[in-house]
């Protein structure tokens, strides 16, 4: 399903024409995402005068289908076409989202609105997600992984940088709810990109698109015992869960907005405005990922790459109002730097390392595991928010940030020099991958 040139090789990405609609699907779709995640816990800031805890249940609902749903979503797109679950869900989330605005436009806002929508979109993005690190291997050659999870990691990282500026000018203007239809106008772009790839995905099972639920308790079995199985796969998923329950999207996350806005006063613009500048190490990242990656080997710059996340939230810490937008700036910038290089490094891991057939419910296994972490983290953080104080939870935070380097430390990953070869289809191995 790749396009390779005269020489035998595969065409270089720039010029692949499915990766490239894929890519640009994507890219819209996280600029208006990004913009979300700043606008939403806005929004009930803001407009509702929320509390920690409420602020905190925000992310708890967005990502608690994350481990409510993410293992039957696996084995579900196991058997279906990808590309049609990408447009659809994409097209959901738009229309989610439109509800929050409307309901402004209303008189009708409430958190009564604002959690169903989150838990709305976070359902639909489970599956999307799911979808997107399956679908990659369709759509390149397997020795074009890394370049592929690279490009889009470079989209990520560049949403993450335009993305809180945008967001934070527009809540200011036009206030939060309308700039969450920024995001909703980028759910129907990337659908519009996904409709102009031609070439058709397959279905990953052999038993096609039938969704039996009889026989969808044996297929998540299956994926969970491959993942939990696999001595590469298994650390890297543990790790990153924990590092997600403290880190920006888990308990950080939870108190982060507040921290800047009611204890270091910033506005929300500044506060776009200091996201979007230290989220200029994740677009650092990218870009070198694959040069370090290929330079130092696979299993010690994940290993080094995981430790950032502690210095970052120490940084935030001891920011105050004199010095809160350089330390906030430089914490999101160094913790972003070593995540952006560490997700490269391991979802090619990953998907080098799982046969075909299993990559969907690999990835929702893995999801689940990763993501599961974050609305429990999300409602820690909300809950210390208000017993001990915003701060007090940053330094919480990054105690905990220490945990991952160490699950790795204690398994293969430190050894792990390049990517493990590629399975044979029907035989999941359950060690691989080259060792120092």
């Amino acid at each position: 399903m790749t396009a390779t040139a005269a020489t035998g090789r595969p065409t270089s990405l720039w010029r692949h024409s499915n990766f490239g609609k894929f890519w640009s699907a994507q890219t819209i779709s996280l600029v208006g995402s990004q913009v979300t995640l700043l606008a939403l816990p806005l929004t009930a800031i803001l407009k509702l005068d929320a509390s920690p805890l409420q602020v905190g249940l925000i992310g708890t609902v967005q990502y608690l289908p994350f481990l409510l749903v993410t293992l039957p979503a696996g084995a579900i797109i196991d058997r279906m076409r990808q590309l049609p679950v990408l447009v659809v869900t994409d097209l959901a989330r738009a229309a989610l989202l439109v509800l929050v605005p409307v309901a402004g436009w209303l008189d009708r806002l409430s958190l009564g609105v604002l959690y169903p929508v989150a838990f709305g979109v976070g359902v639909l993005s489970v599956f999307n997600e799911v979808t997107q690190q399956s679908f990659l291997p369709a759509v390149v050659a397997p020795e074009q992984l890394v370049e592929g999870n690279t490009k889009l990691q470079l989209s990520y990282s560049g949403a993450q940088f335009a993305g809180p500026g945008i967001g934070g000018v527009l809540v200011q203007v036009l206030t939060a709810p309308i700039a969450i239809l920024l995001d909703a106008a980028s759910y129907l772009g990337s659908a519009v990109l996904l409709l102009l790839i031609r070439q058709p995905d397959r279905p990953r099972s052999r038993r096609g698109g039938q969704v039996e639920l009889r026989r969808l308790g044996r297929d998540i079995g299956e994926g969970l015992a491959f993942v939990w199985r696999h001595r590469l796969i298994r650390p890297l998923a543990l790790a990153t869960g924990t590092a997600n329950f403290f880190y920006l999207f888990g308990m950080t996350g939870a108190v982060l907005a507040l921290y800047a806005i009611r204890e270091l006063h910033l506005s929300p613009a500044l506060l776009g405005a200091v996201l979007a500048v230290g989220n200029l190490g994740a677009i650092l990242g990218s870009l070198v990922a694959d040069r370090v990656l290929r330079r130092w080997g696979f299993g010690p710059v994940m290993v080094l790459a995981s430790l950032t996340c502690a210095p970052a939230l120490v940084l935030m810490a001891l920011a105050d109002r004199s010095t809160a937008l350089v330390l906030l700036a430089a914490g999101v910038l160094v913790g972003e730097l070593g995540a952006c290089v560490y997700d490269i490094a391991q979802i090619s891991v990953r998907q080098s390392a799982t046969p075909t057939a299993l990559l969907g419910r690999m990835n929702a296994t893995v999801r689940f595991l990763n993501w599961g972490p974050i609305p429990l983290g999300a409602f820690v953080g909300g809950v210390l928010g208000g017993l001990i104080g915003l701060r007090a939870t940053l330094w919480v935070a990054a105690a905990g940030s220490l945990l991952p380097a160490l699950l790795l430390m204690l398994s293969q990953i430190p050894r792990l020099d390049g990517l493990p070869a590629v399975p044979v289809a029907g035989r999941p191995a359950t060690t691989g991958g080259e060792q120092r």
